[in-house]
């Protein structure tokens, strides 16, 4: 199964210039005889260089990645794609600001997405007031804006999982980390602008991720999935290693999340990208809780072996912060016209092994 997604748009028109995009190119998108420039945030990054291989596989573009490479091999995400520019995050205004004619769209990924970060002033400066600039840029500009927020939002999931943006609903929400709060934190300001009659960018989505697996998430250490975790463990024959339940409701490795195959992100986000009328707040996940067993099983049946679980303690640091169970509401994304179906969690993991983990070259 080839890795694609399922937003192709036509051929360019003969006798064009390269510059030049007939108004047909994707539907929702800017008229013709402009550039059009697709800005990606925390573009290296997991979630975010995926994007930036959904647009260049389009034909979209020219293609923009705002981020922070730094010394490791995060930019090895971003190796194969033809870029037209790499700008570091202190210079996003400034090139925005020069750029301003050419940008369709802005991809906001970039974000400090550790669960385990605890310097909430940090956590604000990156992922609130640096959300609030673009928000503000992209509405002074006309630019359409799609920005990541997070199943983290919901917390233990107590008022369920339903991306109902309204302020009374939001507030009932009570994340459980200082990430989870601030795109919560962003989230209800969002809404509160809307509700103020603020100028908004033409077109805003905010996507509530729930746990995403698949291919350039290397570098994200323990942060990465467990399917990638698992991986090495399956391929040395060994067992796997998950969290024991310290809840009475689940057993050992029953605890249940949404995981959701990277490639269904990219495509809702080029669904978005081809009907500007959609904006919203929206959950991005399956529908489908799995337990973190069925995971690890998934990543050995891809390997045709068989699967053997260690457990161990949840480190008593997270122990109180710790989700039992997440399951996307997807309901108002279906509502808003999106039909493609998720892939399932086996489908994902074996294309996740079979292409990426257990090759030569794991990036995409």
């Amino acid at each position: 199964m080839p890795f694609k997604y399922g937003c192709a748009p036509p051929a360019m028109q003969p006798g064009r210039a390269e510059t030049e995009c007939p108004a047909s190119l994707v539907a929702g998108l800017r008229p013709a005889y402009k550039p059009h420039m697709y800005v990606v945030t925390g573009g290296a990054g997991f979630i975010g260089s995926n994007i930036a291989h959904g647009l260049e596989a389009a034909g979209l573009g020219p293609v923009v990645v705002i981020d922070r490479l730094r010394s490791g091999n995060k930019w090895r995400n971003i190796a194969k794609r033809e870029l037209f520019d790499i700008v570091h995050p202190d210079n996003t205004f400034k090139f925005l600001d020069a750029h301003a004619g050419a940008v369709t769209a802005v991809i906001h990924m970039g974000a400090i997405s550790a669960t385990t970060e605890t310097d909430a002033d940090k956590i604000i400066d990156n992922n609130f007031r640096f959300s609030m600039r673009l928000w503000q840029w992209c509405a002074s500009n006309h630019v359409r804006l799609i920005y990541a927020s997070s199943a983290a939002t919901y917390g233990g999931g107590e008022a369920g999982f339903d991306d109902d943006a309204s302020a009374e609903h939001l507030a009932k929400l009570r994340p459980m980390n200082p990430y989870g709060w601030s795109k919560h934190l962003f989230d209800r300001r969002v809404t509160a602008m809307i509700n103020e009659g603020d100028q908004l960018p033409p077109q805003w989505a905010g996507l509530k991720f729930f746990n995403v697996y698949g291919p350039n998430e290397y570098h994200k250490d323990g942060m990465m999935s467990v399917a990638c975790q698992t991986y090495p463990h399956a391929a040395n024959r060994e067992a796997a290693v998950l969290f024991r339940s310290h809840n009475p409701d689940y057993e050992d490795g029953g605890q249940l999340r949404d995981f959701i195959w990277v490639g269904d992100c990219v495509d809702i986000i080029m669904w978005l990208l081809a009907n500007e009328g959609v904006s919203g707040l929206f959950n991005c996940g399956t529908g489908k809780a799995r337990s973190f067993a069925d995971l690890a099983r998934a990543v050995y049946a891809a390997m045709d072996r068989e699967a053997t679980i260690e457990f161990i303690d949840t480190p008593v640091t997270i122990r109180d912060k710790y989700q039992y169970f997440t399951e996307a509401d997807m309901s108002r994304l279906r509502a808003a016209g999106y039909s493609k179906p998720m892939t399932e969690l086996e489908d994902g993991v074996a294309q996740y092994v079979r292409q990426f983990l257990d090759t030569e070259d794991p990036y995409l």
